[in-house]
């Protein structure tokens, strides 16, 4: 995932989904190639398993949900299950609590029309929920605001 490049994604909005509704519950699946890089996102009504690979398990999904008053854009990614170790869930955890940053900026990213149409949204917390069957590795992590990620997106598009 840190070879993300804004200019290296295919953004696909999955209907009745468009730039401008829904917001509640509002879904984004983003998955990046291992071949060619590219990254995909997509944006709907539903997460879209047709781009995830199964076999890395590395998507993130993420989704806005009111809650107290206020939206939150409340994101998941799959660390581990039985079928991994401990040791191979720790070097997950570890990646993904790092790379998580790439896919938080491709979805704002990739979504800035909508949040163009949503400014509000913009100062709405991130959480993303890892999960492990090891307690270590499942953790709800907050992930600062929308505006933050757009920002330093659109500064490195601008150098």
């Amino acid at each position: 995932m840190s070879n993300w490049d804004p200019m290296r994604m295919n953004v696909l909005y999955l209907p009745p989904a468009t730039e401008f509704r829904p917001v509640d519950r509002r879904k984004y699946t983003w998955s990046q190639s291992k071949t060619t890089g590219e990254s995909c996102l997509s944006i709907g009504y539903h997460h879209d398993f047709n781009i995830i690979q199964a076999e890395y398990r590395d998507e993130v999904l993420a989704e806005w949900i009111p809650q107290m008053g206020q939206y939150v854009l409340s994101g998941k990614i799959f660390i581990s299950d039985e079928s991994y170790d401990e040791k191979y869930a720790q070097i997950r955890f570890l990646i993904f609590q790092r790379e998580a940053r790439y896919a938080l900026a491709a979805m704002i990213y990739g979504d800035r029309t909508f949040f163009s149409n949503y400014p509000w949204l913009l100062d709405s917390p991130i959480y993303i929920h890892f999960q492990s069957n090891y307690k270590d590795y499942n953790k709800i992590i907050y992930y600062e605001t929308p505006r933050q990620y757009l920002n330093e997106t659109m500064q490195l598009i601008s150098t």
